[in-house]
């Protein structure tokens, strides 16, 4: 099928995204003779879209949004969601390849396992854009599209700095840390963004961590990651650890959770161990603002989610795609920090928001959900 691109869809789009507070510069893409390197040649452009999995409320959304920012464009797309299966990423990914992408945009499950795949797309003249995870080891990753991901990390920890007033000296309190999935390159830098921030309080001993799964520094966050993102994991680790080191009624005060899947599974357990929504219950952080979760905020079963508004990314994105069929400079805002081993990667970096119980309403105000979804 062949798809016009629509230059103003694109721009209307842009012209209305969230642009915070980071300032902005650009990297120069060397065009390719192959795909869609040609200055102007946007006609057939097509664009493969690989995202993880359905079972996570907010890959949905990022999926859909995107494609249909492109289809709105002209564009002709292929979604795919892979059931976090790494090998069915990789063969959805060849099976783009080999229908004539122009364009692969990717949130990897494995940020390592695509070196070879990758390969195969730069044969081609493939322009690949890293979606919301860096993809690692290779140098065939063009740009990278992402929120700000040690900031995240680092809300969580001065949030719970603030509900506990560790700078004001109190404590101590039994704090549970949580780290995101080892296979996610992400969650590495939640974990540094949170652990910056608190290390200093365990270390003092006003944050103690009764089960001993305190990791010595940044770089051993794998030793308490929970493998997939899973809830049930989550779930069954915090219920291990309640059961091995609360018993005789001590009791955990915060969970450092990296992420709102951590988060359900993390509140599971805790009513299964007796914690009810009140004053006395502990602080629990997360990420995505997914529904669930903040159904859970406005019943005190969660203190906050760091909110990464999906859209704006999948703006982003297609402001990219506009950018590169055009043969334009791609705007970037950090051409620093985003190694993957082989290459630092181009990235625009997009603010992440904290949101609490008292201020839900943000989240119908924008429009990502409405008020019933709520109940509002």
């Amino acid at each position: 099928m062949s798809l016009a691109w629509k230059k103003s869809a694109i721009a209307m789009v842009a012209a209305g995204m969230l642009l915070g507070s980071l300032a902005a510069c650009s990297s120069e893409r060397e065009p390719t003779t192959e795909g869609t390197g040609d200055a102007g040649s946007s006609e057939d452009t097509v664009v493969g879209i690989a995202m993880p999995t359905k079972a996570l409320e907010r890959w949905n959304r990022d999926g859909a949004h995107l494609e249909g920012l492109l289809q709105d464009a002209g564009f002709e797309t292929s979604l795919q969601f892979a059931d976090n299966k790494v090998d069915q990423q990789i063969t959805q990914l060849e099976n783009m390849i080999n229908q004539g992408a122009d364009i692969l945009v990717i949130a990897s499950i494995d940020g390592t396992a695509l070196a070879p795949t990758l390969e195969q797309a730069a044969e081609q003249g493939i322009t690949v854009i890293a979606y919301d995870r860096l993809i690692n080891d290779t140098p065939n990753v063009d740009y990278y599209a992402t929120f700000d991901n040690y900031g995240v990390g680092k809300m969580q920890g001065e949030f719970i700095v603030e509900q506990l007033d560790l700078a004001g000296g109190a404590g101590p309190f039994n704090l549970e840390p949580f780290a995101g999935s080892p296979d996610d390159n992400n969650a590495k830098f939640f974990f540094a963004g949170a652990w910056d921030v608190l290390k200093e309080y365990v270390d003092s001993g006003q944050l103690v961590v009764p089960s001993g799964k305190a990791p010595a520094s940044n770089d051993d966050w794998q030793s308490i990651g929970v493998q997939g993102w899973s809830s049930d994991t989550a779930q069954s680790e915090m219920e291990n650890r309640l059961n091995s080191f609360y018993a005789g009624g001590t009791k955990v005060d915060v969970v450092l959770s990296p992420n709102d899947s951590l988060a359900l599974g993390i509140a599971q357990a805790l009513a299964g161990n007796g914690y009810a929504p009140g004053p006395d219950y502990p602080i629990l952080t997360g990420q995505d603002a997914d529904k669930a979760n903040v159904l859970n905020m406005i019943e005190g079963k969660q203190s906050m989610s760091v909110w990464k508004d999906t859209r704006t990314l999948g703006d982003r994105t297609a402001t990219m795609i506009e950018q590169i069929v055009a043969g334009d400079e791609v705007e970037v805002n950090d051409e620093e920090t985003y190694d993957n081993g082989e290459k630092v990667v181009p990235t625009y970096l997009l603010p992440p928001q904290v949101i609490t119980p008292d201020t839900v309403q943000t989240l119908v105000d924008s429009g990502f959900y409405t008020a019933a979804d709520l109940g509002l």
